[in-house]
C-alpha cells in the first residue's frame, strides 16, 4: 500500500535526523576516545635527565658570559627553558657534592665528607651508605628505568656502585679521571709538564659496565663521545616507559682530553675544546629526545659539581664574576650554571631565586608522583612551583660546608662567613675568622664589600638559622676516612 505523502515525508525526515544523530554520537565518542588518549599522553609520567659536569665554572658557558667558548646547544637550552643564576651545589669538591645531589641531604648527614680526606680515592673503603635513599631509588618505586653514566665517585667497591644504589645499569669511570696516576713524580710535579705531553695512559682508571671492568686504562680521548652514545642508546631503548638518566661527565676535570673531531676547535684552547664537545653531547641528547618523540615529556637539567680548579690556570675553568673556585665555599666554588629544559612545560625565563642540587631529589620525586621517606632530615626543597613559573621559591637559605665545618651561610640576599681560605682552593689553609664577614649577593655577587657593620640584625638572624640547623645534625661515621686495610673511621663532629 502506498503510504500517505505526509507519513512518507515524516519518515524521511526521521531517517535524516537519525543519521545526523548517529553521526554526532559517533563523532562525540571518537572525540571522547581521542580526548582520553590525549589526556593520557599529556599526563604521562615525565622522564628525567641530569647532566652533571665536573669542575666546570659559572663562567664557562656562552649564555653565562664566556666570550670565546661556543656552547650553542646549552645556550638554546637556556633560551627555551630556565636559566638559573643563584643555583648551588651541596659542597665545593666532588664526592660530597655528588652525595648531596643524589640524596637531597647535606653530606654531613651521610658521612660523605671529611676534613682530612676530602674525597674518595682508589684506596678508600667507604662509600655512599646503603641506608641513604637516592633519586634512582625513589624513581624506581614509580616504575622508572634508571641509568648512571659517567663519573660516580661515591664508592668504587661493589656494595657502593650505582647498581646497588637504585640504578639498573652503570657505564663509566668510578672515580676522578686523574686518579691511578702512573708516574715517578709527585702529583703536582707531574702537572708541571706541558699539557700536550700528558696522555690517557698516564691514568690507569677503569671503565666499568655495571660491576665489571671492561677497559683499563680507559681511553679518555673518546670518553665524552662514549658516554653520549650510551645515553642516546638508553633513551631509544626506554622511550616507551619513564626513564631517568644521571649523566655525570668526567670532564672538564683535569686531565683534559677530547676526541679528534673537537681537537683545536676552540679559541679557549684545550679547555674550550672539552666544553664544546660536552655541548655537542647535550645537542645529541636533545636531538634524540625529539627524534624519539619524548622531548615534550622530558625534563633535562644541566649543572656542574663545583667551581673551576683555578690552580691549573688555563687548563682550569672560570667562575666569571664570582670570587673563588673549587675547594672554596666562596661563590665561585659553589654557585654553578644551571639550566632546566622541558619543552611545552617550562616557559623561557631567567630565574634569580635560590636553588640547589639538593632540591633535585624532592623535585623529581614530586613530579614522578612519589613520596620521600619520612624517617630522615632533608635539606632539599620541591622546586616544582618555580618550574611552573610561579614567583615563589621554597628555598630562602643555604648552608655552605667545607668538610665537616660550616664555612658560611646565606639567608635571602645576605651571606655570612665564619671561615676563610685560599680563594684558589689549594692549599686550603682553613682559618676561623676573628670577625665575621657579610655580603649582599644581590648587589655584590663578587663579594667585594663587607657590610657586616651596617647589618648587625642580619648577622643575628643567620646565626640563629645556623644554630637551628646544627641541632638537626647527628654524628655519623665518616665514609671518606675509611681506608682499605685500615681501621680509621671517625665520627663527624
Amino acid at each position: 500500500m502506498k503510504q500517505p505523502d505526509n507519513l512518507q515525508s515524516g519518515f524521511s525526515r526521521w531517517k535524516r535526523v537519525s543519521v545526523i544523530v548517529s553521526f554526532l554520537l559517533t563523532f562525540a565518542l571518537v572525540g571522547s576516545f581521542y580526548g582520553v588518549q590525549a589526556q593520557e599522553r599529556s599526563s604521562d609520567t615525565p622522564n628525567f635527565i641530569i647532566i652533571f659536569t665536573d669542575d666546570q665554572g659559572y663562567g664557562d658557558v656562552g649564555v653565562y658570559g664566556h666570550p670565546t667558548i661556543k656552547t650553542p646547544n646549552l645556550d638554546r637550552m637556556a633560551f627555551e627553558g630556565q636559566k638559573w643564576t643563584n643555583f648551588y651545589v651541596a659542597a665545593n669538591v666532588c664526592t660530597p657534592s655528588r652525595a648531596g645531589l643524589l640524596t637531597g641531604r647535606l653530606p654531613i648527614r651521610s658521612g660523605m665528607c671529611s676534613d682530612t680526606r676530602r674525597v674518595l680515592f682508589p684506596d678508600s673503603d667507604g662509600g655512599l651508605p646503603q641506608n641513604e635513599v637516592t633519586i634512582a631509588e625513589t624513581l624506581k618505586e614509580q616504575g622508572y628505568a634508571t641509568a648512571a653514566i659517567g663519573k660516580w665517585h661515591l664508592g668504587h667497591l661493589p656494595q657502593y656502585l650505582p647498581t646497588n644504589q637504585g640504578f639498573d645499569t652503570y657505564y663509566g669511570i668510578p672515580y676522578s679521571n686523574d686518579m691511578d696516576l702512573v708516574t715517578d713524580k709527585g702529583y703536582m710535579d707531574f702537572w708541571q709538564q706541558p699539557i700536550d705531553s700528558i696522555v690517557t695512559e698516564n691514568f690507569n682508571v677503569p671503565l666499568m659496565r655495571d660491576t665489571s671492568i671492561i677497559e683499563r686504562p680507559a681511553d679518555q680521548t673518546t670518553i665524552t663521545k662514549r658516554y653520549t652514545q650510551e645515553a642516546v642508546r638508553f633513551i631509544s631503548e626506554n622511550k616507551d616507559k619513564p626513564f631517568f638518566i644521571y649523566l655525570a661527565h668526567s670532564l672538564p676535570h683535569i686531565p683534559l682530553f677530547v676526541s679528534n673531531d673537537f681537537k683545536g676547535i676552540s679559541k679557549r684552547g684545550l679547555y674550550g675544546d672539552v666544553i664544546e664537545e660536552i655541548d655537542w653531547s647535550v645537542g645529541e641528547i636533545m636531538k634524540t629526545l625529539k627524534a624519539e618523540g619524548v622531548d615534550q615529556n622530558t625534563l633535562v637539567v644541566f649543572t656542574s659539581d663545583n667551581g673551576p680548579w683555578l690552580i691549573f690556570g688555563e687548563n682550569g675553568g672560570s667562575a666569571g664574576l664570582l670570587y673563588g673556585g673549587k675547594g672554596t665555599s666562596y661563590e665561585g666554588g659553589v654557585r654553578e650554571p644551571a639550566i632546566f629544559w622541558w619543552p611545552g612545560t617550562i616557559e623561557p625565563a631567567v630565574v634569580s631565586k635560590m636553588g640547589s642540587t639538593l632540591d633535585l631529589l624532592p623535585t623529581l620525586t614530586q613530579l614522578a608522583g612519589g613520596k620521600l621517606p619520612e624517617d630522615r632530615e632533608y635539606d632539599g626543597y620541591d622546586l616544582t612551583p618555580v618550574l611552573h613559573g610561579q614567583d615563589v621559591t621554597p628555598r630562602e637559605e643555604m648552608i655552605y660546608y667545607h668538610g665537616t665545618k660550616i664555612f658560611a651561610a646565606r639567608k635571602g640576599d645576605h651571606k655570612l662567613y665564619f671561615y676563610s681560605n685560599n680563594p684558589l682552593g689549594y692549599p686550603e689553609k682553613l682559618e676561623k675568622l676573628e670577625k665575621y664577614k657579610l655580603y649582599n649577593l644581590a648587589i655584590d655577587p663578587s663579594e667585594k664589600e663587607d657590610i657586616i657593620d651596617q647589618h648587625p640584625e642580619m648577622v643575628k638572624e643567620i646565626e640563629a638559622m645556623v644554630a637551628a640547623h646544627e641541632k638537626t645534625v647527628k654524628p655519623v661515621e665518616s665514609q671518606l676516612e675509611k681506608v682499605i686495610g685500615q681501621v680509621e673511621a671517625t665520627g663527624n663532629k
